[in-house]
């Protein structure tokens, strides 16, 4: 893995940073500081703007439209664009597009039509409906939600919780189990349409996270046609397995970023303010605090790019990116955590990020699987799973 960034890649970080600090920055001071969009006009505007950087649709294969951009690149990209209050959760507001879902890829030329074009037009919004409430970090053999055969449709019934998007989206990518004696080779992936009679959602208001719902989802006797079948029945976990592993590496990379921007208000902070007749940054505490900034974030991106760089060679990065996951998230915890400490009473006030950042990011430890099976993926590789 090469440690310097290529001339192009330097152009393209060097856009990005740019864009956020000259429009991103400034449309937040205006914003509330739990707020995780902007107005239209704005919105429009700097997807205008998106657009004549030639990075629209970052993660939208080349063939459909998107830019030719590595994963290094994506996630040196992910990095920039969450250095911002909103930055984990609703970078950039979403000026910079958004691919849909990743296994759509995979629909056949039916589905493409019906449900993958239209996202990528900006015509349809969707859900990704895998987690249950028997539990989330082992999902394939969790998922009691059942799909049984009945001629050309499947009656679904069933529960889904802590699903992002799916009170606003108009389809879904929604999970079930089609042979109960399969294990995670007994689960399929369906196209689920909002509107289907059975489909009923409900808010989870009270979560840390600032602004976006995750939500309950409940499936009474809905019927599915088979043509909605995404791939084919009984391998719809391996859809949903390549997506999380990748997944986790953009996701570290956003916590990065917020980690980054906090380290450097730390480090600005520590050497105006002053205690005792001295600034903060004199006193050793602080600085060790500064330190340990520095080295959770070089550690953190190192271990993210290595996992990036894997999967840009096409060899196997799924323990990689877990531990890009894993360390990411509880690195930039701690970072943020410090930055805040050393900006003392300021730094639990709506006037500073800091806030909405601790709280979001104690998320990241348990969102896209916890640390704990983080863990469990890394060891399964490290020491064989017939031994976990």
């Amino acid at each position: 893995m090469h440690l310097q960034l290529t001339e192009e890649q330097d152009l393209i970080i060097g856009m990005v940073r740019k864009f956020v600090l000259e429009e991103i920055i400034p449309l937040e001071m205006n914003l509330d500081a739990d707020a995780d969009e902007i107005e239209t006009k704005d919105y429009d505007r700097l997807v205008g703007k998106v657009k004549e950087m030639g990075l629209y649709g970052l993660d939208i294969p080349v063939e459909f439209g998107g830019p030719e951009i590595d994963m290094v690149t994506r996630t040196l990209i992910a990095i920039e664009m969450s250095k911002h209050r909103a930055g984990l959760y609703a970078p950039c507001y979403g000026v910079f597009g958004g691919a849909g879902l990743a296994q759509l890829y995979e629909a056949n030329d039916d589905q493409k039509e019906r449900y993958l074009f239209p996202v990528l037009r900006g015509e349809k919004k969707s859900f990704f409906g895998l987690t249950e409430p028997s539990g989330g970090s082992d999902p394939a053999r969790a998922i009691q939600t059942k799909a049984v055969r009945d001629g050309d449709d499947w009656i679904i019934d069933g529960s889904k919780i802590f699903i992002s998007g799916a009170d606003k989206a108009d389809f879904g990518l929604l999970f079930a189990r089609t042979s109960p004696d399969k294990g995670r080779g007994g689960v399929t992936c369906f196209l689920v349409d909002t509107d289907t009679p059975g489909f009923h959602v409900r808010r989870i208001v009270h979560t840390l996270r600032s602004a976006k719902y995750a939500t309950e989802l409940q499936f009474e006797n809905m019927r599915v046609p088979n043509a909605n079948v995404l791939g084919e029945v009984n391998k719809g976990f391996a859809i949903a397995s390549d997506r999380l592993s990748r997944q986790r590496i953009p996701y570290s990379a956003g916590c990065i970023g917020v980690a980054v921007k906090a380290h450097e208000m730390a480090l600005e902070y520590s050497q105006i303010r002053e205690t005792f007749g001295a600034p903060l940054s004199s006193r050793q505490s602080i600085q060790w605090m500064l330190v340990d900034n520095e080295i959770d974030i070089k550690q953190a991106t190192w271990i993210t790019l290595e996992a990036a760089d894997r999967v840009d060679q096409g060899i196997s990065f799924r323990k990689e990116a877990a531990m890009s996951k894993l360390v990411g998230s509880e690195a930039a915890s701690r970072v943020v955590d410090r930055s805040l400490q050393i900006h003392g009473g300021y730094g639990v006030t709506k006037d500073f990020p800091f806030e909405r950042w601790y709280r979001e990011m104690r998320i990241r430890r348990i969102g896209e699987g916890p640390s704990e099976v983080q863990r469990h993926i890394i060891a399964r590789d490290l020491l064989g799973s017939s031994l976990l």
